[in-house]
């Protein structure tokens, strides 16, 4: 009972501190979207400070077309899902990659919105380019991520081990200070960082999975009113073109 409570109480404190943006359109429910802090371009905060991304305005224009509420809580990745698993937030969206795993344990998906493959990332002069070279180092990953499944998928075979962060910031960083020879993150996202950040990282050719769709998730059967509407209002700005003017805006 005392762990419940505490990780209750921990749940508690990530919503009151962390930032949301809220959008309000008519009177009616108000359904808490969680979502993750740094997954740029997906969402991050930019130098206006406000907190913007391929899934902030996806979830909006979406929104916007069904017309429904929503309160977007950017709580970190394992804060959001936490939050969703215990029913404080109805839905995730923050570049969830549709997996068996899963599936399995509780999630139930939305239709795929964005196709990614997840990519090995070395330092910017490492002399790494394929996976024979990963021998005898470590590589960086993100905790619960498609990026961590990958590195973990592969490194009996080539001889590496593995440290898990907690978010992609710090994950980026071991590696610029040489602590891991290499960190593994979905390929959209670690592209987007190293150009705009100007991380002195370099991604090697040939070092990438197959990849598979991210999508909005709820984890609760009795929120399935909120997941058909995110697939029908997908599928409305698909067909009118806001779905494609909203990746322009952030991959172009």
């Amino acid at each position: 009972m005392k762990k419940i409570f505490v990780a209750a109480l921990a749940l508690a404190l990530i919503f009151g501190m962390a930032s949301c943006s809220k959008k309000t359109k008519k009177a009616g429910k108000t359904w808490i979207v969680a979502t993750d802090t740094a997954f740029r371009p997906f969402e991050y905060t930019n130098e206006k400070n406000q907190f913007v991304g391929i899934d902030v305005d996806l979830l909006a224009a979406v929104a916007e077309d069904q017309g429904f509420n929503y309160d977007l809580q950017s709580l970190g990745w394992d804060g959001g899902v936490a939050a969703v698993q215990v029913g404080q937030a109805d839905a995730l969206i923050a570049g969830a990659t549709i997996k068996q795993e899963r599936i399995d344990s509780g999630w139930i998906f939305s239709d795929g919105y964005y196709n990614a493959t997840q990519t090995f990332v070395v330092a910017k002069d490492s002399a790494i380019e394929k996976f024979e070279d990963l021998k005898g180092k470590n590589v960086a990953v993100k905790n619960g991520t498609a990026g961590m499944d990958f590195a973990n998928s592969l490194k009996d075979k080539y001889g590496f081990t593995v440290t898990v962060f907690e978010d992609s910031p710090t994950m980026y960083q071991d590696v610029v200070l040489g602590n891991s020879d290499a960190c593994c993150e979905d390929t959209p996202i670690i592209a987007s960082n190293i150009k705009d950040a100007k991380l002195p990282l370099k991604i090697p050719a040939g070092m990438e999975s197959e990849g598979a769709p991210y999508g909005f998730a709820i984890m609760n059967p009795k929120n399935k009113e909120l997941l058909d509407m995110f697939n029908k209002g997908l599928a409305n700005i698909r067909a009118n073109g806001t779905y494609q003017k909203i990746l322009d805006k952030y991959l172009k």
